[in-house]
Formats: C-alpha cells, sequence, structure tokens
C-alpha cells in the first residue's frame, strides 16, 4: 500500500501516479508541477509554437492521468512514457502540417520582433531552433531529446521505439545537419571569426 503524499520527502513518479491513480489530488498536483514544464518544452522545441505546444502538453498530460488508474510501476518510467506520448502527437501535427496545401497554410512567423532581438542568447535560439526545424523530424528528435532535454540514449531509445544505435546515428546525422545549417553563421551569432 503507498503512503499518503505528505509522509514522503520526495516521492518518485510512480509513486506520485500510483497515488493519484487512488484519488489523490496533491499527488498530482506534485506530478504536473514536475511534468508538464518538460512536456511542453519538448513539445516548443519541435513545434515551434508556444499555443500549439500548450496544447500538445495539456494532451499529454491527460493521457497520464487517464493511464493513473492501471499503471504498472516499474514497466517504463513516468518521464520516458510522457517524452514519448508528446513526440508522438507532435509527429502527428508536425505530418498535418504538411498535408495542407502550401496556398492554404498559415504565413510563417517572421520570429519575435521587439527589444530581444539585439540579444545574443535570442539570436542563437532562434537559430538553433531555425536549424533544428531543417533537420528530418526523427534526427530533430533524437537531437532535441539527448542535447537539450539532456537524456540518455537507451531512454531515448525508449522514447522512440528504436534501438540505441540508431539513436547514436540519428543523433551524430543531426549534429551534422545543425553544423551546416549554422555554417557560416559563427561571427553573426557572436561566436567570434567564422
Amino acid at each position: 500500500m503507498a503512503m499518503a503524499l505528505d509522509a514522503q520527502d520526495d516521492p518518485s513518479d510512480d509513486t506520485l501516479l500510483a497515488l493519484y491513480g487512488q484519488g489523490d489530488r496533491a499527488a498530482a498536483r506534485t506530478l504536473a508541477e514536475r511534468l508538464a514544464p518538460l512536456a511542453f518544452r519538448v513539445a516548443q522545441r519541435m513545434l515551434r509554437d508556444p499555443a500549439e505546444a500548450e496544447d500538445v502538453a495539456q494532451e499529454a498530460m491527460l493521457r497520464l492521468w487517464r493511464a493513473a488508474p492501471g499503471w504498472q510501476a516499474g514497466a517504463a518510467k513516468v518521464s520516458t512514457w510522457l517524452y514519448r506520448v508528446v513526440v508522438n502527437l507532435c509527429t502527428d501535427r508536425l505530418r498535418r502540417r504538411r498535408s495542407v496545401p502550401l496556398d492554404d497554410g498559415p504565413e510563417p512567423e517572421d520570429g519575435r520582433p521587439g527589444a530581444d532581438e539585439g540579444l545574443i542568447e535570442a539570436d542563437r535560439a532562434a537559430a538553433l531552433d531555425a536549424a533544428l526545424q531543417t533537420l528530418p523530424e526523427r534526427q530533430r528528435e533524437a537531437v532535441v531529446l539527448r542535447h537539450l532535454e539532456g537524456l540518455a540514449n537507451p531512454e531515448i531509445a525508449e522514447i522512440m521505439g528504436v534501438g540505441v544505435e540508431a539513436v547514436e546515428s540519428l543523433t551524430a546525422r543531426g549534429k551534422r545537419g545543425l553544423v551546416q545549417a549554422l555554417a557560416g553563421r559563427r561571427a553573426e551569432l557572436g561566436y567570434g571569426d567564422g
């Protein structure tokens, strides 16, 4: 039998999900505070649209809440399961975007005009985001999960449903693609001569 949430110092995601499955709303709140930001971050990196990323994060969390009563502790890490759901939801949205004829689609955003344009970090982040969008979906997923989310290759392999060697290959090809996409922009992005 699981202990009450307030009786534990730092309960695991599995414990929190099990407690929520038994009706503990405080466990759900704690788990949401812990996992919703990572779901949003991954969706934002893949979709580049904050509103759409928020929708994906909310849908992923709803799916987690629906899975709570039948959750098998130890079968998979809760965060790994959530990453996979987010990546799949993003992939579905990206595929739907491609099916819209170019003339029927919304005009692309020009970025964030305003005071932050002059900030080097904002420029670097925008350049990275743009370069990420030049990568094929699977390479982008692997690079985002490995280098921006800091996940280990075995966890990425589980999320993406591929082997560790495939993750390594996708990540390496993605990094090469980023280098190519950013070639010649070192000085512009404040990295010296380039």
